[in-house]
């Protein structure tokens, strides 16, 4: 066995058994080697809320079999823990090896409990913690408990599971550059509920046996490990900095929401993502005038995410294209832009918009270099009242000075802007879901049999696969057209309801006169889709048909944003969409019954791309633009 190795174990499992076993360490030791210094409440008398679901991701166990981590979520409650081998810091990597053991030992008592535990560990070092590694790791501590000691094949798997779970780990140099061999990072154990949601997150300071086994007895004694307050299915939590408003309705809601200046993420090279597009996608088009390349795509990173583009500094395009809520906006049916002005249709996902032959949805735009003025442009958006203004605006500051010029060997102008921009959405191209991986990949167990039963009706029995296409080596999930399902038709014939409920502030809600709230807002647009670009009658309420990859991660839905949730837009088709006299002759009752719309549910959240927390984390790092810059005052 690698000595390497062989130290933290023996270590680790000494400080288990007690400190009279090892040796007196230079640091005080963490609380989890010592005695509880405080009483824990009952188990049961506290409630643990969800924080966000656990993600996925590609790893091997200590034998070298390929599985997905959710394959070993579900069935059990998960404690997992990252680790690298070969760490020596007692406070770090040793400490949650020495925890579980600890739990182990203790549970193996009460097998009632630990039946219903799985213990996880997983190396973020792969190119030393290979399965053998892993394997031998773990010999001196599994025995007979679900303990699993688990790998991946490379650094770039490892690293999108750990952005998803906000592990930041950094290698350490030394003066010349060279790998030491050791990492920099924030020790973290999470607890997972078998909905797969996180529920408690562990810090060195209370990382500890006692409370890890309290929480677990908590969350057994729930009628239902499904806590009152849930995020979105889907959503990357972790990656945080919004404000998730999931159980605003009662008084004890509390915010989670992240400062700006507090996020942090890691840097991707997106443009590997053009040039290689993942598993289940076909080669990115990119137009004659306008090739990709690496400048390109960093100035128009850093105007997407600018807010001094917008007229009075505050807005940038990432405010209705929020990456952590899928480069959609999750918290409103419909956009909001500058000064709290109303847009009148939902933010659309821009992942993989580089395949889209329409744009916005009512298909008005063939191009993003052109697209993008739209919202620069609207004084509802971002305001900007001129393309003059936005160039003089541009050139008036400090931090873009020779980005242009590098990228186009010429100043910003209206074409450079929209091509800067153009180049970076291109780039945010996700899939390797596990569908992809399913269907194209030809690996077996990659989707779970309910969401191959979706797969089977979505394109059988439900007919989604008319519009929402899939060819033989890819699927970009659309047709590129124009349909009228009846959305745009109810939304224009409905009348108001006398009084509505608004949700006022936490646990308060209000029933107020439609009279009152028609008195203090702007008149409600209209909205004719497709006819307000043709001015056929016959275009009327039509709207594009949308690419449906990360779809879990994008409400609401439809382009007003009307309906809340996967399940609310298959009834919505089971019932035939709403009749009118231009209702599109594919929408047509679907008889489908609750098992299926359950397994067209399942088969919807299976294609998210493996890439999804890379390309947040990625924005998470871009700069914002100061509002305060006294060039951006003009």
């Amino acid at each position: 066995m690698n000595i390497r190795y062989v130290a933290p174990i023996i270590y680790c499992l000494f400080t288990s058994l007690g400190p009279a076993y090892a040796a007196q360490p230079e640091k005080p030791l963490a609380p989890g080697y010592k005695p509880l210094a405080f009483e824990l409440p009952a188990p049961g008398t506290y409630v643990l809320p969800a924080l966000g679901e656990a993600s996925n991701g590609q790893v091997l166990d200590s034998t070298g079999n390929e599985l997905d981590l959710h394959g070993l979520y579900g069935d059990k409650l998960i404690l997992l823990s990252f680790i690298y081998s070969t760490c020596s810091d007692v406070n770090g990597c040793p400490l949650a090896t020495a925890v579980f053991h600890k739990i182990q030992r203790r549970l193996e008592q009460e097998p009632e409990i630990f039946k219903h535990l799985r213990l996880i560990t997983l190396s973020f070092n792969p190119q030393h913690d290979t399965p053998e590694v892993m394997a031998h790791y773990g010999k001196a501590f599994a025995k007979d408990a679900d303990w699993r000691f688990l790998t991946t094949r490379s650094e770039q798997e490892i690293q999108p599971i750990l952005t998803a779970y906000g592990q930041s780990i950094q290698k350490d140099y030394d003066a010349d550059g060279k790998f030491l061999g050791t990492f920099s990072h924030v020790l973290r154990v999470f607890l997972i509920d078998r909905e797969k949601q996180i529920r408690n997150i562990y810090t060195v300071s209370f990382l500890h046996p006692d409370t890890l086994v309290n929480d677990v007895k908590t969350l057994l004694a729930e009628k239902s490990t499904v806590a009152t307050q849930q995020p979105r299915a889907g959503r990357v939590t972790f990656l945080g900095g919004d404000d998730n408003k999931t159980g605003y309705e009662a008084a004890d809601f509390a915010t989670r929401s992240i400062a700006l200046a507090e996020r942090s993420g890691q840097r991707t090279n997106l443009v590997e993502y053009a040039k290689r597009p993942p598993l289940g996608l076909p080669p990115v088009p990119t137009p004659r005038d306008n090739p990709m390349t690496p400048a390109k795509v960093e100035l128009g990173r850093k105007l997407f995410f600018d807010r001094r583009l917008s007229l009075n500094n505050t807005f940038s395009c990432a405010m209705c294209h929020i990456p952590e809520q899928g480069f959609s906006s999750n918290e409103q049916a419909t956009a909001v832009g500058i000064e709290g002005r109303t847009v009148r249709r939902n933010s659309p996902t821009i992942y993989n918009v580089a395949y889209l032959k329409r744009l916005f949805h009512d298909g008005r735009e063939s191009r993003l270099e052109q697209q993008v003025w739209g919202p620069l442009l609207a004084n509802n958006e971002m305001g900007a009242p001129s393309v003059g203004y936005v160039v003089d605006k541009i050139q008036g500051l400090p931090d873009y000075a020779g980005l242009f010029e590098k990228a186009f060997k010429r100043g910003p102008s209206m074409e450079t802007i929209g091509m800067a921009l153009a180049s970076y959405e291109r780039t945010l191209n996700s899939a390797d879901s596990p569908f992809d991986r399913w269907h194209f990949g030809k690996k077996k167990d990659a989707l779970p049999a309910e969401a191959r039963l979706g797969f089977e009706l979505f394109t059988g029995k439900a007919g989604c696969s008319q519009c929402h296409t899939i060819a033989k080596d890819h699927a970009l999930f659309t047709d590129q057209l124009m349909h009228n399902t009846g959305i745009g038709f109810r939304a224009a014939m409905a009348n108001d309801k006398p009084k509505q409920k608004i949700q006022a502030a936490p646990g308060v809600t209000l029933e107020i006169d439609a009279d009152i709230l028609a008195a203090v807002s702007e008149p409600k647009p209209n909205d004719l889709g497709f006819y307000e670009i043709t001015q056929d009658p016959k275009d009327r309420w039509k709207y594009r048909t949308p690419a449906l990859r990360n779809i879990a991660l994008t409400a609401p839905y439809m382009h007003d944003g009307s309906l809340s949730t996967l399940e609310e837009v298959l009834e919505f088709y089971n019932r035939g969409g709403v009749p009118n006299e231009n209702l599109d002759p594919l929408i047509k009752p679907l008889n489908l019954d609750p098992t299926e719309i359950k397994a067209l549910v399942a088969f919807l959240r299976s294609l998210t791309g493996s890439n999804v927390p890379a390309i947040v984390s990625d924005a998470f790092a871009a700069p914002v633009g100061d509002p305060m810059d006294k060039q951006a005052q003009r």
